[in-house]
């Protein structure tokens, strides 16, 4: 479950999808036959009337923004502040006898944090078909340095292929990201927060795909 934290820039650039062992493109269905047929989200992070979803017009990536999905610690603040998840929910459409899975995706937001604050982001993937085969990448900002003034960061998973999600056999499939951020501190006068940045999309989410046979 590896994960890797940078800078964002004035551009996210597109990653390219992960290769998986013995997923050869002679045997692989043209990955855009893959749609996403539609989207929602749940969770005290993105309550309703708070997230804008765009979808490209191939319907094979999407785009969530977040209003209301902000943490905080500090003085005034209480524990519900600390902690928000945000539940993706896709329902997916693909071509029948084989499988995808997931490889990687991007996130984008908004942090700053004092000397003493940590900032950890969780993303667990995982098929409502078999919710107990999930995998859970984490990524975490120590606060202090430049993250006491607030800058904006990129959160890129790399889910590794021994955990790699695989879709049900079929040709419908409902993939949940559930999203969680939460502040921690050893400093109790020490204050942060991790948000999207104004009205904005503060955090994007891109779905790269590898496939293999159903047997």
């Amino acid at each position: 479950m590896l994960s890797s934290l940078a800078l964002f820039g004035a551009g996210l650039a597109a990653a390219n999808p992960l290769v998986l062992p013995g997923v050869g493109s002679g045997t692989a269905p043209d990955p855009t036959t893959i749609t996403i047929t539609s989207v929602s989200a749940s969770g005290n992070g993105c309550p309703q009337g708070s997230v804008a979803t765009e979808l490209s017009p191939d319907r094979q990536v999407v785009t969530f923004g977040f209003d209301a999905f902000q943490t905080y610690i500090g003085p005034g603040t209480g524990p519900a502040d600390r902690t928000k998840n945000c539940q993706l929910h896709l329902n997916l459409k693909y071509p029948g006898g084989f499988q995808f899975a997931v490889v990687e995706s991007t996130y984008h937001g908004y942090a700053q944090l004092e000397k003493g604050v940590t900032g950890t982001f969780y993303s667990t993937y995982y098929f409502s078909q078999s919710p107990a085969d999930t995998t859970t990448t984490t990524t975490s900002i120590t606060g202090g340095g430049l993250w006491e003034f607030g800058d904006v960061y990129t959160k890129q998973d790399l889910v590794p292929t021994a955990s790699v999600i695989w879709s049900p056999c079929g040709a419908t499939g409902i993939l949940n990201v559930n999203n969680r951020i939460a502040l921690t501190s050893t400093n109790t006068s020490a204050s942060g927060t991790i948000s999207d940045d104004d009205a904005t999309v503060a955090l994007t989410q891109q779905i790269h795909v590898a496939w293999q046979a159903c047997n």
